[in-house]
């Protein structure tokens, strides 16, 4: 294989030496890759998923109860209080700002103004988001974490600050977490960042390996246990697949069989997937497998995976001609057979409505006010859950919606219509909580604490 020179001025070996220090929603589509510096979280990566299990939504917890701690520290002049467990946090984007909520208790903990259209990613260490403002990926501080200690962990909370640390670049877009790594890819120019998140904190960036692809495009990019790193290719008028390069930058995998390439996600035994427009690509064991669609033009751009599960699940649209394309059918992708699955749902979704529950469950939210939980092996529908209202898909990509995030047991889903956040339990399938929001919610993502 030939040798890419894909690099700026920190190379590829600056990737091995800083793997070698680490411990390891789902995005719009044809809108936003018309509006490629918006960010995106492809189906994010977090590993962290079981903190906040034995937590029960109907007794209100006070994290906060503790003592102040030498181990655990906010960096800055915040004072730092030892919970009793891990303390999962909320994110919520509205227009002005973010609010930081208590994912067990929804009490607003943080109201923080920012201007313009706002995306949020978790960073992947569990207690940072990063907030796509503007050029940059601004680091908040969601105030809650923990660190291990023998054979269990210590948790800590403090107050959520929006901090002033951020990573600059031109059109941020894509944020992926796997393995330990967080990997930011910026459209503007195709710059990689590779950063370990345990570094992030409220007074310093960490250390950055940096990368380039050839073209800048609105793509996506994820270090792997190998520290091998895979992105895609393409330039400002066509995306075609992706490669592969080793730590030494050395091209060991290129595939093209991926037009329109969008959307990534990572299943079990770090099998990659990603969206293309008819079908989808994989990666695993050092080599890439097209996965055609049943129909001429099948694309699945949104992929939400699970590393408990070889299958992945996908939207699935057929109309290539559709500004906007409201589907009633998605895909269920098996890593294993390398078969694409469509499984046809009495409701419409957007975007925004696809997870991955306990045990792997495949989760669609309806535009009916329904959330299914999916069997991922044979599509059938095991669970349904009246949330919210009948809504409908907006014509505008940026426009609130009904919004889907899995954090550990429970399902959080935003009304915007009603300023509304719900909780659902998934292991009963019931509505346990609500709560009236102080804003009109917009994006919506989470943190372990």
């Amino acid at each position: 294989m030939t040798k890419r020179s894909v690099l700026l001025p920190l190379p590829v070996a600056a990737l091995a030496l800083l793997l070698a220090s680490c411990g390891g929603q789902v995005e719009g589509d044809a809108a936003v890759e018309a509006t490629a510096g918006s960010g995106t979280t492809a189906e994010d990566n977090d590993e962290d998923h079981a903190h906040d299990d034995d937590h029960d939504h109907e007794e209100s917890h006070d994290h906060e109860e503790g003592h102040d701690h030498g181990a655990g520290h906010s960096d800055d002049a915040r004072s730092t209080a030892e919970s009793a467990g891990a303390s999962p946090r909320l994110g919520v984007t509205f227009d002005g700002g973010v609010l930081v909520l208590d994912a067990m208790t929804l009490e607003v903990l943080g109201d923080f103004p920012a201007d313009g259209f706002l995306r949020l990613n978790p960073a992947g260490d569990g207690r940072h988001f990063l907030v796509t403002e503007g050029d940059a990926f601004r680091v908040l501080d969601a105030g809650a974490w923990s660190e291990p200690h023998g054979d269990h962990d210590h948790s800590y909370t403090t107050e959520p600050l929006l901090t002033d640390q951020s990573f600059a670049g031109d059109h941020p877009g894509h944020v992926v977490h796997h393995g330990g790594r967080t990997v930011l890819f910026h459209d503007g120019t195709g710059q990689i960042d590779v950063f370990d998140p345990a570094d992030l904190s409220s007074t310093a960036l960490p250390h950055l390996a940096e990368f380039a692809t050839p073209e800048a495009h609105h793509g996506v990019a994820v270090v792997l246990s190998d520290d091998s790193l895979l992105h895609t290719v393409g330039n400002e008028d066509s995306r075609s697949g992706a490669v592969v390069l080793d730590a030494s930058g050395d091209e060991v995998a290129a595939s093209h069989e991926c037009p329109g390439v969008h959307g990534e996600t990572v299943a079990a035994d770090e099998v990659v997937v990603l969206g293309c427009e008819d079908g989808v690509l994989l990666y695993g064991d050092g080599e890439f497998h097209k996965v055609s669609a049943p129909d001429a033009y099948g694309r699945s751009g949104n992929l939400a995976g699970s590393e408990e599960s070889p299958v992945v699940l996908g939207d699935y649209k057929t109309d290539p001609d559709a500004d906007l394309e409201r589907p009633t059918s998605v895909a269920l992708i098996d890593t294993r057979s390398q078969e694409l699955t469509v499984v046809d749902l009495p409701a419409s979704y957007s975007f925004r409505s696809l997870g991955r529950g306990p045990g792997g469950a495949a989760l669609v939210l309806g535009t009916d006010g329904t959330l299914r939980s999916l069997d991922p092996e044979t599509g059938e529908v095991t669970a349904e859950t009246a949330v919210v209202s009948e809504w409908e898909e907006p014509e505008d990509w940026q426009a609130p919606r009904p919004t889907l995030r899995v954090q550990g047991n429970f399902g959080y889903v935003t009304e915007p219509a009603t300023s509304t956040l719900h909780v659902v339990d998934l292991t009963t399938a019931e509505v346990i909580d609500s709560t009236t929001l102080p804003v009109v919610p917009n994006e919506l993502s989470s943190v372990t604490g």
